[in-house]
């Protein structure tokens, strides 16, 4: 039990880790067009996403799929860009209305790509273990709880500024992915694969 929750922390850590700010910076962007009304279809891509960084996790971890940590590096911070762009030239249209089809297959993509980014790691501290499959189950809840803490945060920060501070929610998403866009825009020059 005490192994379980080391991978529950591991995995909290990995998302929470403001020195490695790409997932926050991903959840920011994946949450940022929603608002408390609508937290159930933002929980419904958290949890895609994390179902699909898992499902990464373990295609590496019992090596059926290998990929090149360079290009990862890259894609990573070009998953935190598209999102960002696809708020921008969405943000007319009113979450309630939005069909959560093609941002659940976006998000199960990038979350296969988040999980490779840490599948080098997550590898090498699973070599020594027989037994794979509680690991992988309690990183996914870590992975999952650190998820719906930054999404809280963002949907809380999205109601303090849309209604303490009269800020429309169109121009609140535009300036959040702005925002995410220029900080994301170092990281892809910094890894782009040469």
């Amino acid at each position: 039990m005490q192994e379980f929750w080391f991978y529950i922390e591991l995995g909290l850590s990995h998302v929470l880790d403001f020195g490695a700010y790409d997932h926050i910076l991903f959840l920011s962007a994946l949450a940022i067009p929603f608002t408390f009304k609508s937290w159930k279809k933002v929980l419904i891509l958290a949890t895609i996403f994390t179902i699909a960084h898992c499902i990464s996790l373990a295609l590496s971890v019992y090596e059926v799929v290998v990929m090149d940590a360079t290009w990862i590096e890259f894609l990573i911070p070009l998953t935190i860009l598209l999102t960002a762009l696809f708020n921008i030239l969405d943000s007319k249209k009113n979450i309630g209305h939005k069909s959560l089809l093609l941002p659940s297959l976006a998000t199960a993509f990038f979350g296969l790509i988040h999980g490779f980014g840490f599948s080098n790691y997550f590898k090498m501290l699973m070599a020594g273990e027989d037994e794979k499959t509680g690991p992988l189950l309690g990183f996914a809840l870590g992975i999952e709880l650190s998820q719906v803490t930054i999404i809280l945060c963002i949907l809380l920060l999205a109601y303090i500024v849309q209604n303490l501070f009269k800020v429309k929610q169109s121009l609140f998403v535009l300036i959040c992915s702005a925002l995410i866009i220029l900080i994301t825009i170092p990281m892809l020059i910094n890894t782009f694969p040469i």
